[in-house]
């Protein structure tokens, strides 16, 4: 399936989850920056709040495409050991890309949560949303953060992921909905008509839309 944009890629992932439409204990939590205009449609269908959890990738260096890892708020960093072994990447590098990333995401929880008050997430039923998922590293990242919360459910869903990431991170969740698995995968971007770099005044723009239109910014990491 061919998604016009991240926006109707929303649309259509919306309809999947319409079973959590209206729920008092639903909360859409969209990764920036890509996943926040999917998450803003699916936010505005199911009459949810929407907010933001920030991740990072730790892209491999001279390859940043690749993922040795992620982190996100909250302190929370996990590792591909696979990978590391694979291209044979030193402690000492690792730590200085994970300093680096760590800065990008301080950064990105000031502009996108400025005194924001952190809210529990115990008990919630918490969607999270990305625009693909490839590696899922991000995604594993995120699932990691909100388990340290103790939810009630976490839902990943997302428009488009490759199969065996889709059926890898299944296990980890209450569930997850991918809306096309296409085989072979290549990449997220593929599989949009148009798929330009979400920008951080995109990404404001739509948090402050959605809690004008009654949906809001309710959670913090």
């Amino acid at each position: 399936m061919l998604f016009k944009d991240r926006r109707f890629a929303g649309q259509v992932l919306a309809k999947k989850l319409a079973a959590y439409a209206n729920r008092p204990d639903v909360l859409v939590l969209g990764l920036p920056r890509g996943g926040v205009p999917v998450a803003f449609e699916v936010a505005k269908a199911l009459n949810a709040p929407l907010d933001v959890l920030v991740v990072r990738k730790l892209g491999v260096p001279d390859q940043e495409e690749l993922a040795m890892g992620a982190i996100a708020s909250g302190g929370v960093r996990i590792l591909n050991e696979y990978i590391i072994s694979l291209v044979k990447i030193s402690d000492e590098v690792i730590a200085r890309v994970t300093v680096q990333e760590e800065r990008e995401l301080e950064r990105r929880e000031r502009l996108y949560r400025p005194n924001c008050p952190l809210r529990d997430l115990q008990g919630r039923t918490v969607i999270l949303v990305d625009d693909g998922l490839a590696t899922g590293a991000t995604m594993w990242a995120a699932v990691v953060a909100v388990q340290k919360q103790q939810p009630a459910q976490i839902v990943i869903a997302v428009p488009v992921s490759a199969p065996e990431t889709c059926q890898e991170l299944e296990a980890e969740v209450n569930e997850i909905v991918c809306v096309s698995t296409p085989n072979p995968f290549y990449s997220v971007g593929l599989w949009y008509e148009d798929f330009p770099q979400t920008t951080d005044k995109e990404v404001g723009d739509l948090l402050a839309k959605a809690a004008k239109n009654g949906q809001p910014i309710s959670i913090g990491m």
